[in-house]
């Protein structure tokens, strides 16, 4: 099962820019949804998640300018990237935690922002 992301690419610092992930092959309930971020030689760290109740949490670096949202039915993540940053520049990856425990990763897609 591989989650697919997609909506990266290169934007200016200031811009705007928006992730969105599904999970069309997964049939079990979903706990929590969230996109992850990592640059090479680092951890990778969380962006933002929601759970299905609709509570968020969000990095500090990230909170007040991302947004993430989530469309339960449809198996659908998004993160809302406002004013980014340099320090944005990473791969992110979506991520689906079921309440069975399993865990599952996109494939990632880069972010690139210029100053």
């Amino acid at each position: 099962v591989q989650l697919q992301a997609s909506g990266g690419g290169l934007v200016t610092a200031g811009g705007s820019l928006r992730l969105s992930c599904a999970a069309p092959d997964i049939s079990f309930e979903i706990n929590v949804m969230g996109w992850y971020r990592q640059v090479p030689g680092k951890q990778r760290e969380l962006v933002a998640s929601i759970s299905s109740a609709g509570n968020t949490n969000y990095g500090d670096s990230v909170k007040g300018r991302f947004t993430i949202s989530r469309d339960s039915a449809k198996n659908t993540v998004s993160l809302q990237m406002t004013n980014v940053r340099p320090e944005d520049t990473a791969v992110y990856y979506c991520n689906a935690h079921l309440l069975l425990g399993m865990s599952y990763w996109g494939k990632g897609t880069q972010v690139t922002v210029s100053s």
